[in-house]
C-alpha cells in the first residue's frame, strides 16, 4: 500500500488536472445534492472552507448557502492554539488575509468567533477517502482536532466531507488520530456511513 504522503501527491496531482468548466460543473452538482439533505434544512450556521489548490470549488456553495439564509463560517488558524481552528463569520464584506500557507481567511476579529459547539455543520475538506469514510487531509489534523469531539460522543457539529470523485481510493493508511466522515459528498453522489 502507498504511504499517506504518496497518496496526498498522487489525488493532488489528480485534482490539479481538473479544468475551470470542470470545477464550475462540478460545483453545481454538488449544490443539487446538498439541495436535498435533511442536515441543510435543520442547519443555521455552516463552516465551509475557501477552495485551494485544485479542491471542489466552494465560491458558488457559499453564495447559495447566504440564498437560503444560512450563516456562513470560515476557518482561521488558531494565533496561540497551535493546530487549533477557528470560525469566524463570513460575509462578502469579511476582510480577508493569507495564512501561513498562503490560504485567504477573514482578518482574526474576536467578535466575529462562533464556538465550534454551536456549529451545525461544518464542510471538510479532504485530500482523499476511501470506502470506509476514512478522511486523508494535508496533514496538519487541524480538522482532526475539530471533530474530535463529534468523533467521541457525537456532539457538536456534523462533518460532511466535500471532494472531487477523482479523489476516491478504495482504502488509506488511517492513523489513530483520523476521524472517519459520517457522509461525504460528490458531484456524481453522497457517500453514507451513518
Amino acid at each position: 500500500m502507498m504511504t499517506r504522503a504518496e497518496f496526498r501527491k498522487l489525488i493532488r496531482e489528480r485534482r490539479k488536472q481538473l479544468s475551470a468548466d470542470f470545477q464550475q460543473t462540478a460545483s453545481e452538482q454538488v449544490i443539487g445534492h446538498l439541495s436535498n439533505l435533511p442536515e441543510i434544512h435543520s442547519s443555521q450556521n455552516i463552516a465551509l472552507y475557501l477552495s485551494a489548490d485544485g479542491e471542489l470549488a466552494t465560491p458558488k456553495l457559499i453564495e447559495w448557502l447566504w440564498q437560503q439564509g444560512k450563516s456562513v463560517y470560515l476557518p482561521v488558524i488558531h494565533p496561540f492554539s497551535t493546530g487549533q481552528l477557528l470560525f469566524l463569520h463570513y460575509t462578502p464584506e469579511t476582510p480577508m488575509v493569507n495564512n501561513r500557507y498562503g490560504i485567504a481567511e477573514p482578518r482574526l476579529n474576536k467578535e466575529l468567533i462562533l464556538p465550534t459547539r454551536q456549529l451545525d455543520l461544518i464542510f471538510t475538506p479532504l485530500v482523499g477517502f476511501d470506502a470506509s469514510g476514512h478522511r486523508l487531509g494535508m496533514g496538519g489534523g487541524y480538522y482532526d482536532r475539530t471533530l474530535e469531539p463529534w468523533f467521541k460522543n457525537k456532539s457538536g457539529a456534523k462533518p460532511i466531507g466535500l471532494a472531487h470523485s477523482c479523489q476516491f481510493v478504495e482504502k488509506l493508511p488511517v492513523e489513530s488520530w483520523d476521524v472517519p466522515l459520517p457522509k461525504i459528498v460528490t458531484p456524481d453522489k453522497i457517500w453514507h456511513w451513518e
